[in-house]
C-alpha cells in the first residue's frame, strides 16, 4: 500500500450510537469523597470492504476511587459504535493470505483518533448532572487504542 493514499476528507461518519449507557451509583453515594477515576477502554475496527465501511466499537468504563469513604463506588460503562463510509477504502486495505484485512496505518490511526475524541465530547455531555459530572477522557495517543 503507498504511504500517500490517505485522504481524510474521503471519511465520513454515517451512524453513531450507544449501545450501552449505563451510570449506577449506590444510594448512599457522596461525590465530595472521589478522590479519582479509574478507566478502561477498548477500541475494535472492523471492514465491510464491499460497502466501503468500517464498524468501530468503542466501550468504556469509570469508576470512582473514594479510597474506600463511600462503601461503594459509582460506575459509568459505555458502549459507542460509530460507522464509516470511506470513499478510498480498496486503496487502503487489502486482505493477506489468510483473509485477514490489512489496513494502512494512516486510516486506523484516524479512525480511532475520530472515534476517541467524537466519544469524549459525548461521554462529557452525558454525565453532566450525574456524579461523574467531574470526569473527562483523558487526552491519550490514539495508536494506544488499537494495541
Amino acid at each position: 500500500m503507498p504511504h500517500n493514499i490517505f485522504e481524510a476528507d474521503k471519511l465520513s461518519i454515517i451512524e453513531l450510537k450507544f449501545i450501552k449507557d449505563q451510570i449506577e451509583a449506590p444510594e448512599e453515594f457522596s461525590i465530595e469523597k472521589i478522590d479519582g477515576y479509574h478507566l478502561e477502554n477498548s477500541l475494535q475496527l472492523a471492514f465491510n470492504l464491499e460497502e466501503k465501511l468500517s464498524k468501530v466499537d468503542f466501550k468504556v468504563e469509570i469508576k470512582t476511587d473514594s479510597k474506600g469513604l463511600n462503601l461503594e463506588e459509582a460506575i459509568g460503562s459505555f458502549h459507542i459504535v460509530l460507522i464509516y463510509k470511506i470513499e478510498n477504502l480498496s486503496e487502503l486495505t487489502k486482505l493477506n493470505e489468510i483473509k485477514i484485512v490489512e489496513v494502512h496505518p494512516h486510516l486506523s490511526n484516524a479512525l480511532s483518533s475520530i472515534t476517541y475524541s467524537t466519544s469524549r465530547g459525548l461521554l462529557y455531555k452525558r454525565m453532566q448532572g450525574t456524579v461523574l459530572h467531574k470526569f473527562i477522557l483523558p487526552i491519550i495517543d490514539p495508536i494506544k487504542l488499537l494495541g
